[in-house]
């Protein structure tokens, strides 16, 4: 079994959520801690103290907000091969990801995109049932916490999480995900999803926001990034990815605002 980093990133007012697994049979397994202060203050020692205690634990505090920057730390200072990123409220299936990380090796995988289930044990959205190479087509809906990362892999093509995007940014508060898959893809690197269960999640997410201005400009900044480079494309991915949300907390007005970046 290759060696694997957990890779959690968190607020240091939420350390007290993280709930390490339990990985004594692997013992090339660890864990990378990085949490950030959500101010120019740096994060405590009283802050440090409820971090998970584990002797395969390590923890690297940084000033500041933006879950993307400490990603990218994560991707800087992991230990193992390979990589699964966390936020700090997820309960990992072990064995889920030991099939993860054979299937990767077997396969030369720069990037596995799993399944997760949510509190009630029902997948949280509907994923395909077979292996499916992934394409920004049909990855836009990936979750951090669904993602094994080859790191060699990933640092020798230099693609990181990009900062401009993710939870704590001021506008653009989401798609980091999606952005970096598709800046995987663009780099050549085979990225795949898997039907394997890696983790549970509680239903509860950003991701599935429409409601508001915000949220739709947010979205629509996405798909510029990922279709970056021509002018139509952006507003032809927007029309088409808008129309499926049709009835699903987008009303046609809204519809319209999306395609319009309104």
């Amino acid at each position: 079994m290759p060696s694997l980093t957990f890779g959690y990133s968190t607020l240091a007012n939420r350390l007290q959520y993280i709930s390490l697994p339990e990985v004594g049979a692997h013992p090339d397994w660890d864990f990378l801690i990085t949490v950030q202060s959500g101010s120019d203050l740096e994060v405590t020692q009283f802050e440090l103290d409820h971090a998970p205690k584990n002797p395969r634990a390590t923890v690297l505090s940084f000033p500041g907000v933006g879950v993307t920057k400490i990603r990218n730390q994560v991707i800087d200072n992991a230990k193992g091969e390979y990589v699964i990123f966390s936020d700090d409220d997820i309960v990992f299936d072990i064995a889920g990801v030991a099939e993860a990380l054979e299937y990767m090796q077997a396969n030369k995988l720069a990037m596995l995109l799993g399944q997760a289930i949510d509190e009630n044990g029902v997948l949280r959205k509907s994923y395909p049932s077979s292996p499916t190479a992934l394409t920004k087509f049909n990855s836009a809906k990936a979750a951090t916490y669904e993602t094994i990362i080859d790191v060699a892999m990933i640092r020798g093509a230099g693609v990181r999480f990009d900062e401009g995007f993710g939870a704590g940014a001021a506008i653009n508060y989401l798609g980091d995900e999606y952005i970096f898959i598709a800046d995987l893809i663009n780099k050549g690197l085979k990225c795949e999803f898997v039907p394997i269960t890696l983790a549970m999640h509680p239903i509860d997410s950003s991701g599935s926001e429409w409601g508001t201005d915000r949220d739709r400009i947010a979205r629509a900044a996405v798909f510029d990034r990922v279709f970056q480079g021509g002018v139509a494309l952006p507003y032809l991915v927007r029309t088409a990815f808008g129309f499926r949300k049709l009835g699903k907390g987008l009303n046609f007005k809204n519809y319209i605002k999306f395609i319009f970046k309104k």
